[in-house]
């Protein structure tokens, strides 16, 4: 028997939309405001799903003390409060769009967690602007 559990977390960033390679009215056209000059800000919200079997010794898939420290560490105080473009290695040299900041909290949170546990990472900028990896 396989039962999911679901960690919510939030986070507070900034980031800016913006093709190096690119004009900046080219950027303009492609991001609109996105790529302010000065950046703009979201409240992520952020919701990381295990899935795995039962522990008999446990009763649980997985201890969610461990899974919220592990985001705490991986995510939150890696993000929070920060600049993606400016203040995160992540995004020196990636463009910190909803689908790439997604797949890097992914591919952090995977390195971390065993693999007998599948993983699915879904990250909220606004209430209407959802990212979701890896899918079905």
């Amino acid at each position: 028997m396989r039962v999911a559990v679901i960690r919510h977390a939030h986070f507070n960033a900034a980031h800016r939309l913006f093709n190096p390679a690119w004009s900046d009215e080219k950027n303009r056209q492609v991001f609109g405001k996105c790529s302010n000059p000065n950046y703009h800000g979201h409240n992520y919200n952020l919701e990381v799903r295990v899935t795995g079997p039962i522990d008999r010794d446990t009763g649980y898939v997985i201890d969610i003390g461990m899974l919220a420290g592990l985001i705490r560490t991986e995510v939150e105080d890696r993000f929070d409060h920060k600049n993606l473009n400016l203040d995160t290695e992540e995004f020196k040299h990636l463009i910190p769009s909803g689908e790439n900041i997604v797949v890097v909290i992914y591919n952090l949170l995977r390195a971390k967690l065993d693999h007998k546990y599948d993983l699915k990472v879904r990250l909220y900028e606004t209430e209407r602007n959802i990212f979701e990896y890896p899918v079905d």
